[in-house]
């Protein structure tokens, strides 16, 4: 009883309290988005899930961050793996992307769980060349080390959206650790200057869904989903429909209406306040990672927390864009809200090692 006082006593309860509040909300819209379907079967596995997910935040925020670093090197050869494993043949397609394992009833994405490895192996690699962050020599196997694991994504599974998040969580992660502007500016023109190249490889579908976001008249079969989405949140106006009561939603016209877009099914039954308050939640669950990455005790811990803080950020905004019609369908989903077992436990999971670095803080006289 004492042992169970003292871990919720130094835990940081506002990241599990701001997480099973925007679970509760997600459980709302799971439940009204699959109600005409007369099936509760996502509903059930939204909320073990859950469960699972608030059990493995205990158990990881326990875990000794500092110990598991010095073996980096093999946990990003298991990342590797784990992603490779989607050539065997329980890899299977699913929402366009051949993303998924599949074992009977239960299907698992690899790309969403290696996020949360990726992180604490990059902080890792990170803190070990910190001190000469700025020299090309250490950016070159930095590059690499996320090169690597993005072209695996991209060839086992052509998802876009996946690669995207993985060179988001570096980025804020490498100008957590102090990289010098200079050579974000420089990694800017480089991607501005492959635009064309990337350009000719893309596939027709992938270069439609960005030019019908300028012109929706290219391919209305492609525009359909932006199309929905809007109509959906124009609809919910303030208040919304109500629950249980938005057409788009309970009629199946709003596609992915509990995955991709679930921020829009929220906007039509429950109206602009709904689509507020989804974004206060996770907000505050985002300024609270950085400040845990603030106050850690070593490098390595307050990168960890720092990734997890932009995995969150750019995940959020990116969906909710998604759905406004201002960046194309990548299929990227809405962190704890969004329908799914894989992505619900990789983010409290990513959560509770957040909640471990906040439980060894360095002390509040060398906080600055």
């Amino acid at each position: 009883m004492r042992s169970v006082f003292h871990y919720f006593k130094n835990t940081d309860l506002y990241l599990l309290l701001l997480a099973v509040m925007c679970s509760c909300y997600s459980l709302a819209l799971v439940y009204s988005t699959t109600y005409s379907s007369g099936s509760l079967a996502r509903f059930k596995v939204q909320l073990g899930a859950v469960l699972l997910g608030v059990v493995c935040f205990i158990i990881v925020s326990i875990v000794d961050l500092e110990g598991m670093a010095r073996y980096w090197k093999w946990f990003y050869v298991l990342n590797i793996l784990l992603q490779l494993t989607l050539f065997t043949p329980y890899g299977y397609s699913e929402g366009g992307n051949h993303s998924w394992l599949r074992f009977g009833a239960i299907g698992v994405q690899p790309a969403e769980i290696g996020k949360v490895i990726f992180i604490c192996t990059f902080a890792a690699h990170l803190a070990h060349v910190f001190d000469s962050l700025n020299h090309w020599r250490t950016l070159i196997p930095l590059g690499i080390h996320l090169g690597i694991l993005v072209g695996i994504i991209m060839v086992s599974s052509d998802d876009a959206g996946m690669a995207l998040a993985y060179c988001a969580i570096a980025a804020i992660m490498l100008f957590s650790a102090g990289l010098s502007l200079k050579w974000f500016a420089g990694g800017l023109v480089l991607v501005v200057a492959a635009v064309p190249f990337v350009w000719r490889v893309m596939n027709e579908y992938q270069i439609n869904r960005i030019l019908v976001l300028f012109d929706p008249s290219i391919n209305q079969a492609t525009y359909y989903q932006t199309q929905q989405s809007k109509i959906a949140l124009g609809a919910g106006q303030l208040n919304g429909r109500g629950f249980l009561q938005g057409n788009q939603v309970q009629y199946g016209i709003l596609p992915a209406s509990s995955t991709d877009f679930v921020f829009s099914s929220a906007g039509e039954e429950f109206g602009f306040i709904g689509c507020a308050l989804i974004l206060v939640l996770l907000c505050l669950l985002i300024l609270r990672l950085f400040y845990v990455s603030y106050t850690g005790a070593t490098t390595f811990s307050t990168l960890v927390a720092s990734g997890i803080a932009g995995m969150f950020l750019f995940q959020t905004f990116l969906n909710i864009f998604m759905c406004l019609g201002m960046f194309p369908i990548i299929g990227l989903t809405l962190p704890l809200f969004s329908y799914g077992g894989s992505s619900v436990v990789t983010m409290y999971t990513a959560l509770g090692l957040a909640a471990g670095v906040r439980m060894r803080e360095k002390p509040s006289w060398l906080q600055r």
